[in-house]
């Protein structure tokens, strides 16, 4: 399957009401998100004299960070905990494929990016004592998770946008869906993946409210869009996680590292409906004494891994995959009967109350989980200062392969990882801005000869066709025979809805549609490309590991 197509200058689309450049701005960050907003916030305080604007795909505060339960990882207390002793567990849950230069960074510089969120009002639990909560994840040798209740995402969220508000060269447009990357392919000159000087102009974005397409220029942009879990029936993730940026960097011809890499969390709560977000049971109940077990009530984690219910989440998923293909079961149980319940409401308030609104009164019944889709470990090469193979283009956050996460990513390293990101691309970006200008010619978003979509059932049974492929085909589990079914079909759902993309206008769904294709094709690839078992990438035709560390470029 070549790549998607990336269309000639001249685009089908809509019948605009308005034509034209929406915005021109110094900075332009799409994704509003803990790496995007760290990143405006750090460039705004250091450069008063420059515009940055945010591209919020739907309100603001609608992105993967609000959705992460668990919590911050970083090294806080020094009497029992060190720098040395995060970075072993890093590289032993990345596999061999960590950049341990990157995990260095990081994790030494991760203590002073939290103290930066607390310093702008982020509330994380303390003990009667006064002394931060830390919790413990899957992976991790001693408690250093830093949470606020089971809802940590939410409360950095809150804080990252009140802190934006303080800044008047900050300016957020919300409902604003970015299309494609702006490049000297809109000019006319014939680009490639072995093109040298690649340049990044801005994106060309969708209003969902009046659905014009605008053309918004910057001297600098950065993807900062988040991961695409949406590319599976049972998914932690919202629905706007539909992996846009990294299906825009692929299709301007940019490089993608490590995508075969889909962290399945263990243990999101069973639901018999299908639903497009799966509430997610935190790792910190494990942390918290939780334990895996089947409907018998046997545990079963110790036939996996010493560590028991606390082992990496790559190998706990597998288990419980493995139990339950087993047992022919549709889920295994987190028992938390044994746990004080009055303790547990304290730090897990919003499980406790999901559970008892479905009749589950955790204090008698075991909790019914299942896997599901939540964390990219692939996605767009950057180096430390951000930089993608693009000039004039950074990126951060789930949508990147930094090198942190390697072949599993650690439990919460990932906020970590966008709050040092974000750090580190607003300090490269307030020095080498001044030697760029905007790029004014960039030709308008075309409609010639395009109709309206007749029939949204064509796109929306595509959608539950890609889900049905990449769960069935491209899960926890793979294999040769079921990749290639995979991306057989695969073919067939980019090539009908590239004939729709082509004859009819846009809508966000089809948008959509396209990127979760482009990401669906780039994770069967390259799982098809790896021929051993590692980390979060395990096939049956390979079981074991390579002697020597590999990586998977597109």
């Amino acid at each position: 399957m070549p790549y998607p197509r990336h269309g000639s200058y001249l685009w089908p689309e809509l019948n605009l009401t308005i034509m034209g450049v929406a915005s021109k701005t110094d900075v332009l960050v799409v994704g509003s998100g803990i790496a995007g907003l760290t990143t405006a916030i750090k460039i705004a305080e250091a450069r008063g004299d420059l515009k940055v604007t945010i591209l919020a795909k739907g309100n603001k505060d609608e992105s993967n960070t609000r959705y992460a339960q668990g919590g911050v990882a970083a090294v806080w207390n020094e009497k029992s905990d060190t720098i040395e002793k995060h970075i072993a567990d890093t590289l032993d849950a990345g596999d061999g494929l960590c950049n341990e230069e990157v995990v260095r960074m990081v994790v030494e510089e991760g203590p002073l990016r939290v103290k930066e969120l607390i310093d702008w009002g982020a509330r994380f639990d303390k003990v009667k004592s006064g002394e931060y909560d830390l919790g413990r994840e899957g992976g991790h040798s001693e408690n250093r998770i830093l949470h606020y209740k089971d809802v940590t995402g939410w409360e950095i969220e809150r804080t990252l946008l009140e802190k934006a508000a303080t800044y008047s060269n900050i300016h957020i447009i919300e409902n604003c869906f970015a299309i494609d990357l702006l490049t000297q392919h809109h000019l006319g000159h014939n680009i490639t993946r072995l093109t040298p000087d690649i340049e990044c102009y801005g994106v060309y974005a969708l209003d969902k409210k009046t659905l014009d397409v605008k053309t918004h220029l910057a001297r600098i942009t950065i993807l900062a869009t988040g991961g695409a879990g949406q590319i599976y029936r049972a998914t932690t993730n919202p629905l706007i996680a539909t992996g846009d940026g990294m299906a825009m960097m692929y299709r301007a011809k940019g490089r993608m590292n490590n995508m075969e890499f889909v962290q399945f969390h263990p243990t999101s709560l069973y639901s018999p409906a299908v639903e497009n977000q799966a509430f997610l049971i935190s790792e910190a109940v494990r942390g918290f004494g939780g334990i895996l077990k089947t409907k018998d009530g046997d545990e079963f984690m110790h036939k996996y891994d010493e560590r028991k219910s606390l082992a990496p989440r790559d190998i706990v998923a597998r288990a419980i995959d493995s139990e339950m293909k087993r047992l022919g079961d549709e889920f295994v149980y987190l028992d938390c009967r044994h746990l004080p319940l009055e303790d547990f409401k304290i730090h897990f308030p919003n499980i406790y109350e999901k559970c008892l609104a479905g009749g589950i009164d955790i204090a008698v019944n075991m909790i019914p989980v299942v896997p599901a889709c939540h964390y990219f470990c692939g996605g767009i090469m950057v180096d430390q200062q951000g930089h993608t193979s693009i000039n004039r283009l950074y990126a951060a956050g789930e949508c990147t392969a930094t090198g942190l996460h390697g072949a599993n990513r650690l439990a919460s390293n990932s906020l970590l990882e966008g709050l040092v990101y974000g750090h580190n691309i607003a300090r490269e970006v307030t020095f080498v801005i001044d030697q760029y200008s905007t790029m004014e010619h960039i030709p308008e978003w075309d409609t010639l000869g395009t109709t309206e979509p007749k029939e949204m059932v064509l796109i929306t049974q595509s959608w539950k066709e890609l889900k049905d492929i990449m769960s069935s085909y491209v899960g926890i589990v793979r294999s040769d025979v079921r990749l290639k079914r995979a991306l057989n079909r695969l073919w067939l759902l980019y090539e009908e809805t590239e004939t729709l993309y082509n004859t009819t206008t846009l809508s966000p769904q089809l948008c959509e549609l396209r990127n979760l294709i482009t990401i669906a094709y780039l994770v069967s690839r390259s799982a098809s490309m790896r021929r051993e078992s590692r980390g979060l990438h395990f096939t049956t035709d390979y079981p074991g590991m390579l002697d020597h560390e590999e990586d998977t470029l597109m």
